[in-house]
C-alpha cells in the first residue's frame, strides 16, 4: 500500500477510545480512529443501545464526528479490539466509509495480529447508484 500513514500513532489513539466504549449487552468493545486527508484525527468508539438496532459502531461514531466538524476527506482509519485475530468492520460500515473514500485504508487490529486492507478488499462493489444520479 506504500501510504505514509502513521499506523502507531492511529492505533494507540484506537486503543484509547476503546476504553469509552458503551457495550454493556455483547461486551465486545471497539475503538477508531479516523486520519483526515489534511491530518486531523477523529475517534470512536461502539455505543450499544437495548434496542440493538439502534446500536452505532465505532467508525460511524468517527466518520459523524468529522463530518459535524467540517471534514470529509479521509485517509485511513485503525480499528481495535481485545481480540486474538483483527477486528473487521462491519458491513454498514464499509459501506459508510466507501461514501467518503471507496479506497479508504483501513488498519484492523486484535491483540495479537493486525492486517491492513484498502477498502476494495472489503467491499469490492459498494451501492453508489444514488451517487451518480446526483451527479
Amino acid at each position: 500500500m506504500g501510504s505514509q500513514i502513521d499506523w502507531s500513532a492511529l492505533v494507540a489513539q484506537a486503543w484509547a477510545v476503546r476504553q469509552q466504549a458503551y457495550a454493556p449487552y455483547s461486551k465486545f468493545a471497539v475503538g477508531a480512529a479516523l486520519l483526515t486527508d489534511s491530518g486531523d484525527v477523529f475517534t470512536g468508539c461502539n455505543v450499544e443501545n437495548a434496542s440493538f438496532g439502534l446500536t452505532i459502531c465505532a467508525e460511524r461514531v468517527a466518520v459523524t464526528a468529522a463530518v459535524a466538524a467540517g471534514s470529509r476527506k479521509f485517509a485511513g482509519i485503525a480499528l481495535v479490539a481485545d481480540t486474538a485475530e483483527p477486528v473487521l468492520p462491519c458491513g454498514a460500515c464499509r459501506q459508510f466509509l466507501a461514501e467518503f473514500n471507496p479506497q479508504l485504508e483501513i488498519y484492523c487490529s486484535g491483540r495479537d495480529r493486525h492486517q491492513v486492507f484498502v477498502l476494495p478488499d472489503l467491499l469490492p462493489s459498494p451501492f453508489s447508484g444514488l451517487q451518480e444520479g446526483l451527479r
